[in-house]
């Protein structure tokens, strides 16, 4: 069994968004070429709360400012994706009628969430790994953003469960171009397969 993991696909990451990744909106028409090959798609939502700690105005502190949160590294972001606002829906435009489930992360008040999987001290799970089990799910192909975050670590993370992993770069956009091609380089060194839409196309 193939799943699709879409990675964020929310308003708040599209251009003129609170925290717009560079072509963000590219990514949807390319998803939607590939979503009829696959028999699961789910989706990943950043999910915060007002005053979450990744937000440097929580802090009284800069955007991308670095500050040490109970021992752990935290990048302070733009407000954004703020629980049951229109920056945190999907991108509309997305085909929401092949997502199956959607899985929310980041909705901790006290500790940021990149992966898709866990929070970012690993101390609590999404659900989304049990949930892909009980499908019998065991190969995933990742798209959305931001390939060099929650991309990156989502599918690190898929690869320490034992996933078998690719990743549609293509439907991939990076906050930075330079660290997206450098996160994919990772996640290859990592395990993950690189595959364009075309090649789904053609293979599936």
């Amino acid at each position: 069994m193939k799943a699709l993991i879409l990675i964020d696909l929310q308003n708040d990451f599209m251009p003129g968004g609170a925290l717009a990744v560079p072509q963000a909106d590219e990514v949807i028409p390319v998803i939607h070429q590939v979503m009829p090959h696959f028999e699961h798609v789910v989706a990943t939502q950043d999910w915060h709360p007002p005053h979450h700690v990744s937000f440097a105005s929580t802090h009284g502190k800069r955007v991308g400012e670095r500050i040490q949160i109970e021992g752990q590294e935290q990048l302070l972001w733009p407000d954004h994706c703020i629980q049951n606002t229109l920056g945190a829906d999907l991108v509309k435009g997305l085909n929401r009628e092949k997502i199956e489930a959607i899985f929310h992360k980041g909705a901790d008040p006290h500790i940021d969430s990149y992966s898709a999987f866990f929070d970012n001290a690993r101390q609590r799970q999404t659900g989304l790994a049990v949930y892909l089990q009980k499908q019998g799910v065991k190969v995933l192909f990742f798209a959305g953003v931001a390939t060099e975050y929650c991309v990156l670590y989502s599918v690190l993370d898929a690869l320490k469960f034992g996933f078998s992993v690719s990743v549609i770069w293509d439907a991939c956009r990076a906050i930075d171009p330079h660290r997206g091609d450098v996160a994919l380089q990772q996640m290859q060194k990592r395990g993950a397969s690189l595959i364009d839409s075309s090649a789904i196309e053609r293979s599936f």
